[in-house]
């Protein structure tokens, strides 16, 4: 067995809890209470039915199952202790681990995890992805406790990390910057069915993302017949976001056109219908109506985002290119509720529209403010200068 061996971390059946095939030889009085509401015998096994608890979307399933991997993994190689035997100390050394793994828990190709080549990480975590990752180990311990499964959660005594909140969003991209990339891609050769199905559906993907705000994968698994009116001439996207929550997003005209022209590019009707379940992003590579990975999508984008690049580098614009080489899809959101929130939209209206808890969220985004400071401040120096 090699040190990164694949961990089983579905979540279990609904039906009840996990059936053990281990039992607890010595577990027993000393570390599970009497009147443990749970089978689990490992930890990998409450591991799975703390999963299965959550409800999760498949996205935070995923998510969830590789932090949980790490951690698990961590246990085994690193602190050679079962949950049962941590302390606060052993948590607080994995907060630190996270900030920078070993070599050999590294690789810079995201391998599949059956695959021997596959390693934990791609490099360090962020403050913001400890966070993350730590929330999710608390979360599993705390569980445990609960359940019975353990007698003490140390993690009840271990600080969340501190993740510093950026007063203002700086990562968008500016009107300008997002023609340039619906030009580039618009003019892109086509001189193959697969070609043409590629530029129609990325077209698409960058009018969608610039128009709705949504996130990468709250389009990527949507359908078609989750575009729709409701017969008074406005047009919605029915997109399903974090917790499960549902959210509708108005469409614009622009948007409507890019989807009409994209699905006759894969032999579509252009009208698409409410109970149309075709995946509303395809891959260009098949004839078949077969739905693409989020980082399928996320690098048909920043393909964009590097031609668009090229092409201001072409004209001399060194800063608009460095800017598009560094663009993520989702900085297409943060480009939409900026552009709106500088236009004056309100703030509710965003709030609603990105699916934000908290009002505070959105207002990051209100860079209207800073740049009058900017150059109110700026007007007051030169015009001294010249006095």
């Amino acid at each position: 067995m090699h040190k990164f061996t694949p961990i089983n971390l579905e979540p279990v059946a609904r039906s009840g809890p996990v059936p053990s095939e281990t039992k607890r030889p010595d577990i027993g009085i000393f570390h599970v209470a009497d009147d443990a509401i749970t089978n689990a015998a490992t930890d990998s096994e409450i591991a799975r039915e703390f999963i299965a608890h959550g409800e999760l979307s498949e996205k935070s399933i995923a998510n969830t199952q590789k932090e949980l991997f790490r951690f698990l993994t961590w246990c085994r190689e690193e602190a050679g202790r079962s949950f049962h035997q941590l302390s606060v100390a052993d948590l607080n050394l994995y907060k630190e681990f996270l900030k920078n793994p070993p070599p050999d828990w590294v690789a810079t190709t995201k391998w599949p995890r059956t695959d021997p080549r596959y390693r934990p990480f791609t490099g360090p975590l962020s403050d913001a992805s400890r966070r993350q990752a730590m929330i999710a180990v608390k979360g599993l311990l705390a569980f445990a406790e609960q359940t019975g499964y353990m007698r003490r959660n140390p993690a009840r005594l271990v600080k969340n990390v501190r993740a510093p909140v950026a007063s203002r969003i700086t990562r968008y991209l500016t009107p300008d910057a997002i023609a340039l990339a619906l030009a580039t891609v618009s003019a892109r050769a086509a001189d193959t069915p697969s070609a043409l199905r590629r530029r129609a559906r990325d077209r698409f993907l960058l009018v969608a993302f610039t128009h709705t705000g949504a996130r990468l994968n709250e389009i990527v698994s949507a359908h078609m017949g989750a575009i729709y009116t409701e017969g008074n001439g406005r047009w919605w996207l029915d997109v399903i976001g974090k917790g499960n929550k549902p959210r509708r997003l108005p469409v614009p005209p622009d948007m409507l056109d890019a989807l009409r022209d994209y699905r006759q590019a894969y032999g579509l009707l252009p009208q698409t219908a409410r109970t149309d379940r075709t995946p509303l992003v395809l891959s260009s590579r098949t004839h078949s109506l077969a739905r693409i990975t989020d980082e399928a999508a996320a690098q048909a984008l920043k393909a964009v985002f590097g031609e668009a690049a090229s092409a201001a580098a072409a004209r001399g614009d060194t800063e608009t290119a460095a800017v598009l080489r560094q663009a993520s899809p989702h900085w297409l959101r943060h480009s939409m509720l900026t552009n709106h929130a500088n236009n004056g939209v309100q703030l509710k209206t965003l709030q609603d529209t990105a699916g934000h808890a908290n009002i505070a969220t959105t207002a990051a985004y209100l860079h209207k403010t800073d740049n009058e400071r900017h150059d109110e401040i700026l007007a007051s120096v030169i015009g001294r200068g010249a006095a």
